[in-house]
């Protein structure tokens, strides 16, 4: 009986690190980044289509969302100012996870592949720019809540973020922004106030 190894790589997201340049009070694993980044996607799809009256398919984006970072069991989570230092650079990434994508769905049976190679593939598909308003968002509220604790290192990093998130111009970001995302500012006494 062959086995397939797909599952178990995914598994091992969980042991790897995000914000290695940085001093966290808290680690984030790459799995669990995922998980958050699929939430706030299946979130912002919602608010797009009760608020704004949209009709996006939320599952299937959200499905995207939770693979978004598969490839990193191979290629590690490289810091986004290391991967935009210049386009050289950013191609020969993309082209590595892209690599790494194909070895990724090249490790589940044949039936299994064409479900799973689009979700982890770093292409970009129809409705991705809600995945990356989500994984920045993600990104947002982890700056958030290390300034929260007082650690001063994600000062520079939640403005340059805050930044991208307003020039993506996708009105579901904004009412997350406006909304709901002072809420993460509060202890868990004043949220349950």
């Amino acid at each position: 009986m062959e086995h397939y190894a797909f599952p178990a790589l995914l598994y091992r997201m969980k042991d790897i690190h995000r914000w290695s340049l940085m001093r966290n009070t808290q680690q984030e694993s790459v799995a669990l980044h995922s998980y958050y980044v699929a939430v706030w996607t299946h979130l912002l799809c919602t608010i797009g289509n009760v608020v704004y009256g949209k009709s996006l398919p939320v599952e299937q984006i959200a499905s995207r969302a939770l693979f978004h970072d598969a490839t990193e069991v191979f290629v590690g989570d490289v810091a986004q100012p290391v991967k935009h230092s210049n386009p050289g650079i950013l191609q020969h990434f993309r082209d590595i996870e892209r690599a790494a994508a194909e070895r990724m769905a090249d490790m589940l049976p044949d039936g299994l592949q064409e479900v799973y190679r689009p979700l982890i593939s770093p292409d970009k598909g129809s409705y991705d720019h809600y995945v990356k308003a989500a994984d920045l968002l993600d990104a947002y509220l982890k700056c958030v809540s290390e300034l929260s604790a007082g650690n001063q290192e994600f000062k520079v990093a939640k403005q340059q973020i805050e930044d991208q998130l307003k020039r993506l111009e996708l009105e579901e970001v904004d009412y997350f922004l406006q909304q709901m995302a002072p809420a993460f500012e509060k202890t868990i006494d004043e949220l349950s106030i």
